[in-house]
């Protein structure tokens, strides 16, 4: 292992440690968001051995985003990657280090595709540019399923150039199966993402179909069927949870949520258009201007110049895993709603696009090797001041991110949806354990915000110490009551009053 090799380890560790103070300090260990809670629902029944348990009694009552109730059955709406990933980390009870373990993947393999396409001086760059990046220390830090598909993404583009990019690659067929299954588990996570990275390297794949030799033509047919067989899975588990392979649970909470333009697609009358997806796109960009790197506005001074060194190198290679980005860009233009909230998440899984080309345009910059093996130059005179001046300037920019950006942008996910771990405090007392086993009536002003703290508490089994409801009317409340008969019945009101228990509703209170 060389001593890059060691700094890039070093820098891996540094993101598990940085995540996991993310997800700890930031996130409180909480799924803040509907898509997160989801989640959490849907790995938490896997764990217990079920892709979909009996639906409860009133459904709604027992509300939780993205978990769908059809044919007497709730599941949650996503497909199983990212939820049977996460479901290891609830079996084992360490679900809080899922997303900071895949961080710090991340970084390593971001790293070795630097080494490999620019060398090992751009590759340290791209890790710690990935490191200190404000959108990956808030994803990474997250529930949400955008480290997996960044760590699936990355493995693929690595894997691929070691099985078709190579003269004479020492395990080819290894090679292979490893980008085949990325991809193929990438479809089960992620299929328009999947789609969106598959496709640079597709068009690459159909040349070397065209001009290849006959083994690299068996081992491209090869990877295409094992990506088909694993994409075939997807199919499969619509049709385990809905009994119609070809039914999209998506479309079972809201209609509308699907892939494509024109009415029905998307929640306006006129449906999604290529106005709405240009605003959508232009807003997402916006944010990831500012979140990519955290250097107000400037996240992207690098990217011009690095797509330099690709062409003055005539790295063609390069282009395969740096084609990624747009392609991602272009295929989500076809969704319907974009994302700002943790950065422009849906082009997650193409952040080592933009760190490699970054860290390609600091070395060229700098005048630092940009090809593998390349020597560093030995300048003399004022040439010497050029790298010192990038160097400067480079620090300059990580300090201003991470002395006034990432604590800012990161305070401010702080609570998020007003969603704290202080709001289960109430029922981690040793009087309110007294009360269990118990039906806990929610009365809620906000709906899912308030009732959807509470479901840390709660799994999809309903055999936990509490379970919660939300009160939906005198009628409905008697009717989830009589379905419970061995559990006591209060009634609560997490907004101004969340360390009392009611035995009955409380009168109402006048202005």
């Amino acid at each position: 292992m060389t001593r890059s090799d060691r700094l890039a380890v070093l820098l891996s560790l540094l993101a598990v440690l940085a995540a996991y103070w993310v997800h700890d300090r930031i996130f409180e260990r909480m799924a803040h968001i509907e898509d997160e809670m989801a989640y959490v629902w849907q790995a938490q029944a896997i764990a217990g051995g079920h892709l979909t348990v009996a639906s409860p009694p009133i459904p709604k009552s027992f509300l939780i985003p993205f978990v769908v109730d059809y044919a007497g059955q709730r599941f949650g709406k996503y497909p199983l990657g990212w939820p049977a990933t996460l479901a290891l980390g609830e079996f084992f009870g360490v679900r809080y280090l899922v997303n900071p373990l895949l961080a710090g993947f991340a970084v390593w393999l971001t790293y070795l595709l630097g080494k490999r396409l620019f060398g090992q001086t751009v590759g340290l760059l791209a890790a710690l540019l990935t490191l200190t990046s404000p959108f990956f220390l808030i994803n990474s830090g997250s529930l949400l399923s955008h480290p997996l598909g960044l760590v699936l993404s990355a493995m693929f583009a690595l894997a691929w150039l070691d099985a078709f990019c190579r003269r004479d690659p020492p395990r080819p067929w290894l090679a292979t199966l490893a980008a085949a299954a990325s991809l193929g588990l990438l479809v089960l996570s992620r299929p328009l993402t999947a789609v969106s990275v598959a496709v640079p390297f597709g068009l690459h794949g159909l040349y070397l179909l065209l001009r290849g030799d006959p083994a690299t033509r068996r081992r491209l047919i090869a990877l295409g069927a094992i990506v088909l067989g694993m994409s075939s899975l997807y199919f499969l588990w619509q049709y385990a949870v809905t009994g119609d392979p070809l039914l999209n649970p998506y479309t079972l909470w809201w209609s509308y949520d699907k892939i494509g333009f024109g009415p029905g697609y998307g929640h306006t009358p006129q449906g999604h258009t290529l106005r709405q997806a240009w605003i959508n796109t232009r807003f997402s960009a916006y944010v990831g201007r500012y979140d990519l790197f955290g250097w107000p506005n400037f996240s992207w001074i690098f990217l011009p110049f690095g797509l330099i060194a690709v062409l003055r190198d005539r790295n063609w290679r390069a282009l395969l895993p740096v084609s990624v980005f747009p392609s991602m860009f272009v295929f989500y233009l076809a969704y319907w709603i974009g994302s700002s909230l943790y950065g422009p998440r849906y082009y997650y899984e193409a952040l080592y696009s933009l760190t490699l080309l970054s860290g390609a345009g600091i070395a060229l910059l700098a005048g630092w090797p940009t090809r593998p093996e390349a020597p560093f130059p030995n300048y003399r005179g004022w040439r010497r001041v050029q790298p010192l001046v990038v160097t400067a300037f480079v620090a300059l920019l990580l300090a201003t991110n991470l002395l006034f950006y990432t604590p800012v942008r990161l305070a401010s996910m702080v609570g998020l949806y007003g969603v704290q771990r202080s709001h289960l405090e109430p029922f981690l007392t040793p009087e309110a354990q007294k009360l269990a086993p118990a039906l806990i009536i929610v009365h809620t002003k906000s709906m899912w915000i308030e009732y959807g703290t509470l479901l840390e508490l709660q799994d999809p089994f309903l055999n936990t110490p509490f379970i919660f409801v939300i009160s939906r009317g005198a009628i409905a409340d008697a009717q989830i009551a009589s379905h419970f008969p061995k559990r006591f019945i209060y009634h609560y009101y997490p907004a101004d009053d969340p360390f009392t228990f009611y035995k009955a509703p409380r009168p109402k209170r006048t202005p």
